[in-house]
């Protein structure tokens, strides 16, 4: 009977063992899957900050071509160089477009991603300055007239009847559902500011985001509660701000690297 009853106590505590063991493997699994999550979590974030880097890091050289016109909107503290190409190198002068002073002119820009230039246009009122530097023409200030949100669709009539600047976006933030448009009038003329067209506002902004995901990432890994799974948090970390880095000083053309560009303008 003596011996009956320790092999059922044995029995019983070899139980418990794997009872606790599998326990214990269940919870580490699950605390394994939140590192997974975090780690995508990072991933993902760091697709948007390769971007941006390397959106900052091309305009660098774009930028040092003083013949490009800029855009200055005190109001939302815009200050870009815009170009005659392509949405993914910045804001962008419509193919359209005539001169400021000859006719009407559009910008266009994106609210999300690419530096996010005319992500507060919004909030532009009645009356607010618009400066554009035009190499060939001069400094030519606008005052805000009005605002409205027109279907994609929606078409301006170019031409010489008017003075007009317009600034076209996507709205709502994120879809390209409708655009939202910012008119303005010319108040009056001055000499080109030489400064404000050989200087690039944005340009360590790359840099920026670089060393600030490194510095966050790594303080993440030295706090991550998992113990055991810190390693892989700041094995991620590292490889991404190699990337980041490697974007910074070695910067691939924007057209070409504009894959997050679709999810919204």
């Amino acid at each position: 009977m003596k011996k009956q009853n320790l092999n059922n106590i044995k029995n019983i505590n070899i139980i418990n063992y794997f009872i606790k063991i599998n326990f214990i493997k269940t919870y580490v699994g699950i605390m394994k899957k939140t590192t997974v999550i975090i780690i995508l979590a990072i991933v993902f974030l760091s697709i948007y900050g390769m971007q941006e880097v390397n959106y900052f890091s091309t305009k660098i050289v774009i930028d040092k071509n003083i013949s490009t016109p800029v855009l200055q909107i005190p109001a939302i503290n815009l200050d870009e160089k815009a170009n005659f190409e392509s949405l993914s190198k910045g804001v962008m002068i419509d193919e359209l477009s005539l001169k400021p002073g000859d006719g009407k002119i559009i910008f266009h820009g994106h609210r999300t991603l690419l530096g996010s230039p005319f992500l507060n246009i919004n909030e532009l009122k009645a009356k607010d300055k618009i400066i554009v530097e035009w190499p060939g023409v001069g400094e030519v200030n606008y005052s805000v007239t009005k605002s409205y949100i027109v279907p994609a669709s929606h078409t301006i009539k170019m031409g010489n009847d008017s003075k007009t600047l317009y600034l076209i976006t996507c709205d709502p933030i994120g879809t390209t559902i409708n655009r939202l448009i910012v008119e303005a009038e010319p108040t009056g003329k001055g000499p080109l500011n030489d400064k404000n067209v050989l200087v690039n506002a944005n340009q360590d902004y790359g840099l920026f985001i670089s060393i600030g995901f490194l510095i966050i990432g790594l303080i993440l890994s030295y706090f991550y509660p998992i113990k055991e799974d810190r390693k892989f948090i700041f094995v991620t970390v590292t490889i991404i701000s190699i990337i980041l880095f490697l974007l910074y000083f070695f910067p691939i053309a924007t057209e070409n690297f504009g894959f997050l560009e679709y999810l919204g303008i």
